[in-house]
């Protein structure tokens, strides 16, 4: 996984995508939670696993998102939008 596509990851992930990221098989990844020793946090849903994205990539040294100029731009957009509205 490259670091671009980390970085467009949703909030959770399934544990397929969080081994990918992490370099190693499902079989592995399966292994290490039993055991306890995921390097991440993992939320048991039922009998999935899901992964919360910003603990995956703390885990593999990745602590900041960078920010986007789009993203900047929407997110101004959106707060004139509710300023106008509470005028």
């Amino acid at each position: 996984m490259t670091f671009a596509e980390a970085f467009h990851l949703p909030l959770v992930v399934d544990l397929g995508t969080a081994a990918r990221a992490l370099g190693i098989c499902s079989g592995t990844a399966y292994r290490l939670i039993h055991s306890g020793n995921f390097p991440c946090h993992v939320i048991q849903v039922g009998t999935h696993y899901r992964i919360p994205t910003a603990f995956l990539l703390k885990a593999l040294g990745i602590e900041q998102i960078p920010i986007y100029e789009a993203d900047l731009e929407g997110g101004v957009k959106y707060a004139s939008q509710e300023m106008e509205e509470d005028e």
